[in-house]
């Protein structure tokens, strides 16, 4: 007989967090990161991985203080996603192979424009015209060039993490944008409560800032132009906020039964209550105005954690610092939680980490559980002057002590991805 203790309200396998890792532009390490995020600390800075001169935007939050063996998205996110996962199975107390399977977020893959110029440059005499893409496989017919192949392979990343970790079964690799991170976890959470696993490795990884990723964004006008300071730029839910930041990072988790961590004895760092995912429609970048799947994603986290909105005690937001995002994420913030969201802190790590992209719902789920384990809720840095239209305790500047039960957190992602997560403490 199954016992009752381990299953949530539609009974279902409780599913626990037993081990995190993350990589911000903070830092390498969850000590190093939260140390910064509550001191208020900003990792955004000038841009120095490719000339910035011509562009309007300059800044940025770049993990540059890992080695990569090629100077390419790939090699970058493989190797943030490793770091993480070496540090999510410490805590987890897990060595060996991991024995469950992996549900990966990556960045899409594109090669970087000096790769696909030099790839052009030594395409045969007799293909030196016509169809770039001809060209291509032409130079790689008369010259394999392993290295550029690992930087165009969508599931190379996934496949190097199984192959180092003893995952099982085929990866998952998947790309939902702002909201990968989130659909990541919520993957894991679903295998394990389906019955096919005891354990599940979610990661998020995003190490694509290049010249062309800023300049796609600088054209849909979604970037900071405000590069001086840079550390000023990222500024949610001010009046004056003029963009995001772009960023870079990663964040592993392990995910596990409650039944089966328990019994191994593992300590619970919090638990993965609910999930929710909806499609918005309206546009391929921008969010519906009136909020609807937005409104709709948090509700459904919250039907599926078996709560209603009063148990919320926290949101981590999605804060981007964008002028409609941010008034579209607190018009359906205010739907679902109506008058009570003014009791509610909200933080958006994104003032102080940037917009890390593919890995930010994942970044931004271990930080929340980090939240809850030590009673500390992280600022919203640079809030001096308040949008007047956006009423909300956004814990400005500083740190703030209070004991979260139970946080939301929320992803609204290009192409109408919506994800929220419902986290909270151990149960009883």
């Amino acid at each position: 007989m199954s016992d009752n203790r381990f299953k949530d309200h539609l009974g279902r396998p409780i599913v626990a967090v037993t081990g995190m890792g993350v990589m911000t532009s903070l830092g390498q390490g969850l000590a190093d990161n939260w140390a910064a995020l509550t001191a208020g600390t900003s990792g955004i800075h000038k841009t120095t991985r490719f000339p910035t001169d011509k562009l309007s935007t300059r800044i940025s939050g770049t993990v540059d203080f890992i080695p990569v063996p090629a100077e390419n998205s790939v090699e970058r996110s493989f190797a943030f996603a490793r770091e993480t996962t070496v540090e999510a199975l410490a805590q987890a107390g897990l060595s060996g192979d991991f024995d469950g399977p992996l549900f990966l977020a990556a960045p899409p893959v594109e090669p970087e424009w000096s790769d696909r110029f030099a790839l052009a440059d030594r395409a045969p005499p007799s293909k030196t015209e016509g169809d770039a893409y001809d060209r291509f496989l032409a130079a790689m017919r008369e010259r394999p060039d392993p290295v550029f192949l690992e930087a165009v392979q969508f599931g190379s990343i996934s496949e190097r993490l199984s192959d180092a970790f003893g995952t099982r079964g085929l990866p998952v690799t998947l790309s939902t944008a702002c909201a990968s991170g989130a659909t990541a976890i919520q993957l894991g959470v679903e295998a394990i409560r389906q019955g096919r696993t005891d354990r599940a490795l979610t990661v998020a990884t995003d190490g694509s800032v290049s010249a062309e990723a800023l300049i796609r964004f600088s054209l849909l006008s979604a970037l900071s132009t405000q590069n001086d300071p840079p550390e000023k730029a990222s500024k949610p839910f001010s009046k004056d906020r003029d963009g995001f930041v772009i960023a870079e990072g990663a964040a592993t988790l392990v995910l596990e039964s409650l039944e089966s961590a328990i019994a191994r004895g593992a300590k619970i760092l919090g638990i993965m209550k609910g999930c929710g995912e909806k499609a918005d429609h309206f546009h391929r970048t921008r969010s519906s105005p009136d909020g609807g799947p937005a409104i709709a994603t948090i509700r459904a986290a919250l039907a599926d954690a078996g709560m209603d909105e009063t148990g919320i005690g926290y949101i981590n937001a999605h804060g981007t610092s964008t002028p409609e995002n941010d008034k579209m994420e607190y018009g359906a913030m205010l739907a679902v939680f109506g008058d009570g969201l003014k009791n509610i802190p909200v933080s958006s790590n994104k003032s102080m980490i940037g917009h890390t992209l593919t890995a930010a719902g994942a970044v931004e789920a271990v930080f929340s559980i980090q939240t809850m384990l030590t009673g500390t809720l992280p600022p919203t840095i640079n809030y001096t002057n308040p949008d007047p239209t956006i009423v909300l305790d956004v814990v400005p500047n500083r740190k703030r002590d209070a004991q979260a039960k139970a946080v939301l957190s929320n992803s609204f992602g290009f192409g109408g991805q919506n994800a929220s997560l419902v986290m909270a403490l151990e149960p009883a």
